[in-house]
């Protein structure tokens, strides 16, 4: 008999999930407290774009996939809600995650597995879930067993790594961990780590942090690079040759809710001891404000008075995905903002609703007056576009534009 699957949470990682099990076999019912959403769903109609998802989402579909806002009594359970930092502490706000388990508790069956694929901070487990759980009267390990999987994909290309990106199950009872590897091998195709709760905890949080302090590092580069006007761009081409370097490019900021989000875990949780993390946090967090800077110069230089003549060309946080969450064209709208400066136009051809006041729907509506134009996500759309934009001042702060007279970071 299939076994019996319930996920909680439909958004960018609990849709996936629910559908590639749901694909792959499983008897999965995906529960999302948002009735909008699951209207939606039900109906066959997806909340996001991403490049696979609609197959997947038919075949899920075929295979008999339901979606409700009523958690469904069984015993294995996936929590995939979303878990934000607060700003001041920079630490973990789990309000989200105690509340998906407080629900299962009051309707799982006996001996239930939780999983917590949500990214959360080291020792989160231990400090938040297994209190709730233990003043219930409810025995961990007997009643109801903990695990965590931190989920490892990234829009954009999330249904290739749900199959190919290795796996990490944290237990607190190997066995348990050893069922769970298989409950996700029915779709897995890479190796699948069991580990315990702690080390799982923390890996997913390790490897977000390195990215983006290797990500500082680039960026910092950018800012020496440009205050002795040198080509950034070149001398990161040169140092990779050597075999055993490897520096990122450089950019207007990071977005999204991994990168930008997880080192502050570690921060907020070890401020004496993450300083090297807090740092490189600081120096990305102000590459909007860099780039606002070089917005400034260049209109300066160029005779441009009003701030309505520059055209930002990207919303969402990496390129070919709809996914506008902590994106740098964001942080660089709210900076400006706090300086009366929000006549900018913006426009981004993934963000189909208006998300912000001063977004342009239409390509060629956003082009019009605009004589300086800020590429801060590098679509396919304006790569194929540049013959149409090339006529005006640039500032490409991706590095995808190879003719003379642009600006960079």
């Amino acid at each position: 008999m299939k076994p019996n699957l319930n996920v909680i949470g439909l958004g960018y990682i609990g849709l996936p999930t629910a559908l590639m099990f749901a694909k792959n076999g499983v008897d999965v019912v995906g529960t999302d407290l948002n009735n909008k959403l699951v209207e939606s769903l039900s109906k066959g109609d997806l909340t996001f774009e991403e490049d696979g998802l609609e197959s997947l989402f038919s075949e899920a579909r075929n295979n008999g996939i339901k979606f409700t806002t009523e958690y469904f009594k069984t015993n294995i359970y996936i929590v995939a809600v979303p878990t934000p930092y607060e700003s001041s502490s920079k630490k973990l706000d789990p309000k989200y995650v105690i509340a998906a388990v407080n629900n299962i508790l009051d309707i799982c069956e006996p001996q239930s597995i939780i999983i917590i694929e949500s990214t959360i901070s080291p020792g989160s487990i231990d400090k938040y879930i297994r209190p709730i759980i233990e003043n219930r009267n409810i025995t961990i390990g007997k009643d109801v067993h903990l695990v965590h999987a931190p989920e490892r994909i990234i829009p954009g290309n999330m249904i290739y790594e749900l199959e190919h990106n290795s796996r990490t199950i944290g237990a607190d009872d190997a066995s348990i961990g050893e069922k769970v590897k298989e409950l996700y091998a029915t779709f897995c195709k890479s190796e699948i780590v069991v580990t315990d709760i702690r080390s799982a905890e923390m890996s997913k949080v390790v490897e977000n942090t390195f990215r983006d302090v290797n990500i500082a590092f680039s960026n910092e580069l950018a800012k020496i690079c440009r205050s002795d006007d040198m080509d950034v761009y070149e001398i990161i081409r040169i140092a990779n040759f050597h075999p055993r370097v490897n520096i990122l490019q450089p950019g207007p900021g990071v977005g999204g809710h991994c990168i930008s989000v997880d080192p502050w875990f570690l921060v907020g949780d070890y401020p004496d001891l993450a300083n090297l993390i807090h740092t490189a946090r600081k120096v990305n967090d102000s590459m909007p404000v860099h780039v606002i800077g070089r917005i400034q110069d260049i209109m300066s230089d160029n005779g441009i008075n009003d701030i309505s003549k520059v055209g930002i060309y990207g919303l969402t946080y990496k390129e070919n995905v709809d996914d506008t969450r902590e994106s740098p064209t964001l942080q660089l709208l709210e900076k400006m903002e706090n300086h009366l400066a929000s006549r900018i136009k913006v426009y981004d051809p993934y963000v189909k609703e208006k998300i912000v006041e001063c977004q342009v729907m239409d390509f060629e509506d956003f082009l019009n007056d605009v004589e300086l134009l800020v590429i801060i996500t590098a679509h396919d759309h304006i790569k194929s576009s540049l013959n149409i934009v090339k006529h005006k001042l640039i500032l490409d702060t991706k590095n995808i534009c190879d003719f003379d007279g642009i600006y960079k970071l």
